[in-house]
């Protein structure tokens, strides 16, 4: 009834994108594909025309793994990811070292990352911080403040006070709400989300927004490229500018040159005439509102800003838009006057994490709050692929007496990713860390919450994606009201959940555990 209702308004324009030979030819795993036939080839040719010189072929290509294996040993790069990249190019080393060079050089992306790098730092200080605001946050906790600090030296990311943030535990009411405050809508409405699909939700929001531009209200979409090969054709900003809302594909995927499939936009930022801002894990296709049943029940989060803190997430959305534009144009929707709600208490950091640097931002923040936590974390999230830095942080703030616990999902959307999670249970479990699976379903939210005190609800999954290859975003909190939802959550959310011990984490189930232990190797690849 309310699909063909959706269907009846003229509004429903998107079309599914093309899979399998196509999608695979522009992605990662095309060119991984490529790189295997070329080693392949190489191979075939070698022991066909060569025949007579396969000992000096054979020790050549020895010393170029060697010396490409010392060469990354001597890189910045992540000590895991290094283990992965060098095991790799020994045991493959035509595949491994032109992988590994592909990624290093970054094809295609050159121009693109000294675009991001200019837009930041050219908006460094669009926000200024309110010093009032920060040394009364230090007065009140000096070692979660310093956490302010951080975030300002990695980018504009300021505290703020005197803003409301409302706690939405399920994907449902996170619609419900939005579809509230997009009416309410006067001036500039403002949507970077990783994933766009058809159907009842992005039916509905679309509606709002075309009615809304005829209003008069400046609307801006943008979203990932990935979108273009999965739920929308690649002239879907065409049929959105009909509609009067301006549209960009954040980096669009072509032939080979853009198979990194690193650099995503995996944010997910509303913001309203300056005023309302919402973030969280839940993108708008219908099965983060459990209008489409895939796997099992999807349980996600996300907040809602209310008041000054919502510039950040502004600043954040503008800095994307205007990658692309000759004159960016920041101005005048940073100098919006904001609400500034009198009863809002405690602190506000919105913060993005770019992976054209070399901050971990994302996994900085989570292991600070490991690391300060005096009784308890509480942790959701979705993967959990695990570096060796955050894989000792979360054990060892339970070896100093933290109660940490985890809840990861019961029905996995990927077997990869759930088989490498539970390379990780073995570890922290002998660490004394407690660890969850949702039993209705799939847990996609991404949070933190420590001590009734502080928290984070945003797009930072646990895994390599997240912490080192993705564009994100989430809002800390210390103190506001919504502390205290989170952790309600949490434990309405246990519940329902089953508790993991050694006995039972491959659930009698070695497929699982083979593949974990071959996944292993490329963890940082995936």
């Amino acid at each position: 009834m309310e699909k063909n209702k959706i269907k009846d308004t003229g509004l429903r324009l998107l079309k599914k994108g093309q899979k399998g030979l196509i999608h695979a030819i522009f992605s990662r795993f095309g060119i991984i594909i490529l790189l295997f036939a070329v080693q392949l080839v190489f191979l075939l040719t070698t022991f066909v025309w060569f025949q007579s010189f396969i000992s000096e072929l054979f020790f050549g290509g020895l010393i170029i793994s060697i010396g490409v294996a010392f060469y990354i040993l001597n890189t910045r790069i992540d000590p895991t990811a290094k283990l992965t990249w060098v095991v790799l190019v020994m045991a493959l080393p035509a595949f491994g070292t032109l992988l590994f060079f592909y990624t290093e050089l970054e094809v295609g992306h050159r121009t693109f990352r000294d675009r991001v790098a200019e837009i930041i730092s050219s908006t460094e200080d669009m926000i200024p911080q309110d010093e009032k605001v920060l040394n009364d946050f230090i007065k009140e906790d000096a070692g979660a403040a310093s956490i302010a600090h951080y975030l300002q030296r990695t980018g504009c990311f300021p505290v703020f006070d005197r803003t409301d943030v409302s706690y939405l535990p399920i994907g449902e009411d996170m619609f419900e709400e939005m579809l509230l405050q997009l009416e309410k809508a006067r001036h500039f409405i403002f949507l970077e989300y990783f994933i766009i699909d058809e159907g009842v939700m992005w039916g509905r929001i679309l509606e709002i927004l075309a009615r809304k531009v005829k209003e008069g209200v400046d609307v801006r979409v943008m979203y990932d490229g990935t979108n273009e090969f999965t739920t929308l054709p690649r002239d879907y900003p065409k049929m959105l500018k009909n509609l009067g809302i301006k549209c960009k594909v954040f980096a669009p995927l072509s032939p080979f040159v853009s198979t990194h499939y690193n650099y995503r936009d995996h944010r997910k930022i509303m913001v309203i005439d300056g005023n309302t801002a919402f973030t969280g894990g839940i993108n708008f296709a219908d099965r983060y509102i459990n209008q489409e049943v895939i796997h099992g029940h999807w349980k996600d989060t996300a907040v809602m800003l209310k008041g000054k803190a919502v510039r950040g997430f502004t600043l954040m959305f503008l800095q994307m838009w205007n990658i692309d534009e000759k004159e960016p144009q920041f101005e005048p929707f940073l100098s919006f006057p904001s609400l500034s709600p009198e009863k809002a208490t405690g602190y506000v950091i919105p913060y993005g994490d770019c992976p054209l640097d070399k901050d971990k931002v994302g996994e900085m923040v989570y292991m600070d709050i490991l690391n300060r936590a005096k009784r308890y974390v509480h942790i959701m999230t979705p993967y959990l692929i695990l570096d060796g830095e955050m894989e000792t942080a979360i054990k060892f703030a339970a070896e100093r007496g933290v109660e940490v616990t985890i809840i990861l999902p019961g029905v996995p959307d990927k077997l990869s990713a759930y088989s490498l999670a539970k390379s990780h249970y073995a570890a922290l479990l002998d660490a004394g860390v407690q660890i969850y699976e949702y039993d209705p379903g799939f847990i996609h939210a991404k949070s933190f919450v420590s001590d009734d005190t502080e928290g984070v609800v945003g797009t930072i999954n646990l895994d390599y994606r997240s912490l080192y290859h993705h564009f994100e975003c989430a809002a800390y909190c210390y103190k506001t009201a919504c502390i205290a939802d989170i952790e309600k959550d949490f434990q309405e959310t246990l519940k329902k959940c089953r508790r993991i011990t050694k006995k039972t984490i491959w659930q009698n189930n070695p497929k699982l555990r083979i593949m974990s232990f071959f996944m292993k190797v490329v963890a940082p690849l995936l």
